[in-house]
């Protein structure tokens, strides 16, 4: 097969490097124990899912999902009830369950449960009550800018703990989030000085609930998201515990990804008495299913967010253009553990939701395609959509959104388009970072994602990266990588995972190819930079100094004399419009 390089001149000879094997073969590539269900709890940002798949051909037989509210206090604030999490958690097992009693299965036959969940996003309970003592705080929240700029004062560059972490200082991760909770909310203030607080990553809440506290646990992908556990130990580390604030105590024992970690005791929920033998952050699952399990594979994942991310293998590597250095994923105690390079975007399909919701300009977001169909370029057009900041490979929390190059002729078109557009613009932003830092040649996309059922715009990615793009016909491969992590667990024996052989049949993708020439990608390309330096820099934070002040003093001393001009001016303008002629 021939190799398509960035210039973007040769092309693949086939859709995809997954050779479909016979079901016999399949099976035995799985197992040698042909039988049992796994389910996936699959907690997103806006969305929970319970599935359940058979092994060892992994088909999905079941699944409901229920939404998943937003709550807004406040500009760039997000938060979230972890109580209806866990409500619509039960809920959906509940109803999942009731379809493959329909089947013919009954619940005795899942054989285990995997979780996978949205990442950073933090919730802290207490322990002896099992509340949570404040709502979750959702990942891109960007409450905790103040408190990154007293870490910043303390330790003076952003990626101080890159070398430990693999990660920037950033109001992103888990540890500012928790740090904020300390200092501004005194029910956890207070749980803390009793030892009854605990903190954790949304798989540590499900986890402590499902077993009714019996566990506190997490896995070394969300750990790793927390910028609190050092990447050589894989444990919680004492220098960045000291910085932040934060005991020990509080945090859950991190574990691999795949073992058995204990049962379900929580007489509430349908999953009593099943196995969870599986814990993954939601992209590192969405990586594991997309089979992208060797160095220099890569796969994005479209939603409200994008995250992009490259299998490193088995030594971390540590970006100096703004990537962040992740573990993939561990399947087990004794495994090694694979790395992972990984790029961010904050605002993805949220910039449809934004033109249909807030500004009017679509009656539905699923109504994108058609619309930027209806026109054949951007016109020129350019939305670079930081609403709370940057994330790679800029990561600046003051940029702002903008949308620039309108004339008279902009039609709404235009802009859904050139929404569309961002989306894979900032994908190539990180593309470019990550070529020159994995020493891989990345020569393919995988996509998956609920954005990935626009063809417009995995072709505008195409043309935008040159680079072919394989999308996955498992329009989500999250709750599919869970899956396979869980019944991969020693003592559970489900999937026998080997991925140099790659024997998996469901993994089937859609191509789409570059259709650009070098030049042409490179002039848009290059205006879009231009149009994200204008947005950079944009908030500015005047500080309180002494001129400030008094000029502040100054003005209000003038307010009374200003107030008595003004008023006998307006009554000498009425004293001489009422005299008549």
């Amino acid at each position: 097969m021939e190799r398509f390089s960035m210039s973007g001149i040769n092309l693949p000879s086939s859709s995809a490097e997954v050779p479909f094997r016979t079901s016999e073969q399949r099976k035995m590539s799985f197992s040698e124990n042909p039988c049992g269900l796994v389910g996936v709890i699959d907690e997103g940002t806006k969305t929970i899912t319970f599935s359940v798949y058979t092994t060892p051909d992994f088909k999905e037989i079941a699944s409901h999902s229920v939404e998943l509210s937003i709550i807004t206090p406040q500009d760039g604030w997000y938060e979230q009830d972890p109580m209806e999490m866990m409500n619509s958690i039960n809920h959906c097992a509940k109803e999942s369950l009731k379809e493959i009693e329909k089947k013919g299965y009954s619940v005795s036959d899942i054989a285990s449960v995997g979780i996978t969940n949205q990442r950073e996003t933090t919730i802290v309970w207490d322990a002896v009550t099992g509340k949570p003592l404040y709502n979750a705080i959702v990942w891109k929240d960007i409450r905790t800018s103040t408190t990154v700029e007293k870490i910043l004062a303390k330790v003076g560059d952003p990626n101080h703990f890159k070398e430990t972490t693999g990660l920037p200082i950033s109001t992103y991760f888990s540890a500012l989030k928790i740090k904020w909770l300390n200092d501004n909310v005194p029910a956890v203030k207070q749980a803390i000085k009793k030892n009854r607080c605990k903190a954790g990553t949304v798989d540590s809440w499900i986890i402590w609930n499902l077993t009714n506290g019996g566990l506190h646990i997490t896995d070394v992908t969300n750990a790793s998201r927390t910028l609190l556990m050092n990447l050589c130990t894989q444990n919680w580390d004492p220098v960045l515990l000291r910085t932040f604030g934060i005991e020990q105590e509080m945090l859950p024992r991190i574990h691999s990804c795949s073992e058995i970690f204990g049962k379900v005791t929580n007489d509430r929920s349908a999953l009593q008495g099943i196995v969870i033998s599986g814990i993954l952050g939601n992209q590192q699952a969405s990586l594991l299913g997309q089979m992208c399990v060797k160095p220099g594979q890569t796969k994005n994942t479209y939603r409200s967010g994008c995250f992009l991310l490259c299998n490193t293998g088995y030594q971390p590597v540590f970006s100096r253009h703004g990537m962040l250095t992740t573990v993939a994923y561990k399947l087990g105690p004794k495994s090694p553990t694979v790395f992972a390079l990984e790029g961010s975007v904050s605002v993805a399909g949220h910039a449809l939701s934004w033109l249909q919701n807030k500004v009017r300009l679509l009656p539905d977001s699923k109504e994108a395609e058609k619309y930027a169909d209806m026109v054949p370029t951007s016109g020129d057009v350019y939305f670079v959509p930081a609403f709370t900041g940057l994330y790679a490979p800029y990561w600046s929390q003051n940029a702002r959104g903008i949308i620039i190059g309108l004339t008279q002729f902009t039609r709404k078109n235009h802009i859904v388009r050139a929404a569309l557009e961002s989306i894979c613009f900032q994908t190539r932003d990180i593309l470019e970072c990550m070529h020159q830092e994995c020493g891989y040649e990345i020569n393919k996309i995988h996509a998956d994602g609920k954005l990935t059922t626009n063809n417009l715009l995995m072709q505008l990615q195409a043309d935008t990266a040159g680079l072919p793009i394989f999308r996955s016909q498992l329009t989500d491969s999250t709750a599919f990588g869970a899956a396979m992590c869980a019944a991969h667990a020693e003592g559970i024996n489900l999937c026998r995972f080997e991925p140099e052989r790659r024997y998996y049949e469901n993994v089937h993708y859609d191509t789409f190819l570059p259709t650009t020439t070098v030049a042409e990608r490179e002039e848009r390309y290059g205006k879009w930079k231009r149009a994200v330096e204008r947005c950079l820099g944009w908030v500015i934070k005047q500080k309180k100094t002494k001129t400030n002040t008094a000029a502040y003093h100054r003005m209000l001393s003038s307010l009374p004399a200003s107030i008595f001009i003004m008023s006998s001016f307006a009554m000498l303008v009425h004293s001489v419009a009422s005299v008549k002629p």
